[in-house]
C-alpha cells in the first residue's frame, strides 16, 4: 500500500488517517485482497464526493445519495467491482466506466494506474464530478456526456468496462467494444439485481453471477 499521510485535509473539515485505516482493515476482512485496490481505496479521499453535511459518514459502508436521485456506492461495493476488473491484469490498461456519478469510482480506477474514459448521462451529475475530481486533484480520466447504453465506440477496445447503473441486459454496444482478454463488470436485473462478470476470450464470454447488490436503474439517453 501507498504510504500513509498523518491526517486528509479536505475543503469538509479534517478526516483521520485512523478513520480511513478502518475503512481498509474492514474491507480486507470483507474479501478484498488485491493490494493495488486497498492502496487506491485509502488514497482517494471519498469525503470529497459526497456533499458537506454526509461528510461524517464518508468512511462509512454504505451508499449515500449525490443528488438527482444518484448515489455513491459503498466502500466494499466500489472495491469488488474494481477488484473484479482488474483480476488476472498485471496493469489496469484502458478502461471505461459508463456511470461517472460524483466520479468516486473514476478516482479509484485512477489510483490504480488505469487510463479512464467515463461516460455520464446527467449534465448536472457530471459537472459535480468534473469539480470532485478537480479537488481531490485527479484530473487525468476523459468525461463524456453521453448515453452509456452506447459505450465510447470511437476509443473502443478497452481492456475493461464498468458499470454504475443496473441494466435489464448487457447493452448489445458494449461486448464488441471489450478487448480480447478483457473484463466486463456490471449490475443486472430490477428489483432483484446482481453483479456479473463477462470475460471475452478470443473464442467467446465467459459469464459469472456473483453476489447481490443494489444500484439506480440505468437509463437511456442523456440530460
Amino acid at each position: 500500500m501507498a504510504q500513509p499521510v498523518s491526517v486528509a485535509q479536505g475543503s469538509y473539515g479534517m478526516i483521520s488517517e485512523r478513520t480511513r485505516l478502518r475503512m481498509i482493515e474492514r474491507l480486507r476482512q470483507q474479501g478484498i485482497r488485491d493490494e493495488r485496490v486497498l492502496a487506491a481505496m485509502y488514497e482517494v479521499p471519498r469525503h470529497l464526493f459526497i456533499d458537506q453535511a454526509l461528510a461524517t459518514r464518508a468512511y462509512d459502508d454504505v451508499s449515500l445519495p449525490i443528488g438527482q436521485g444518484q448515489t455513491i456506492s459503498q466502500p466494499l461495493t466500489v472495491a469488488r467491482m474494481t477488484e473484479k476488473l482488474l483480476e488476472g491484469r498485471s496493469t489496469p490498461g484502458k478502461i471505461l466506466e459508463i456511470g461517472t456519478g460524483c466520479g468516486y469510482q473514476t478516482a479509484v480506477l485512477l489510483k490504480t494506474g488505469a487510463q479512464v474514459y467515463s461516460v455520464e448521462r446527467l449534465s448536472g451529475i457530471l459537472d459535480k464530478a468534473r469539480l470532485n475530481l478537480r479537488n481531490a486533484k485527479l484530473v487525468h480520466a476523459r468525461l463524456v456526456h453521453g448515453d452509456g447504453h452506447q459505450g465510447l465506440p470511437d476509443v473502443a477496445p478497452f481492456d475493461g468496462i464498468i458499470m454504475t447503473a443496473a441494466a435489464r441486459q448487457v447493452p448489445p454496444a458494449l461486448l464488441p467494444q471489450l478487448a480480447t482478454g478483457g473484463r466486463l463488470v456490471l449490475p443486472i436485473g430490477d428489483q432483484e439485481q446482481h453483479l456479473w462478470l463477462y470475460e471475452k476470450t478470443a473464442t467467446a464470454i465467459q459469464e459469472t453471477r456473483l453476489e447481490a447488490v443494489r444500484f439506480v436503474p440505468l437509463l437511456p439517453g442523456k440530460q
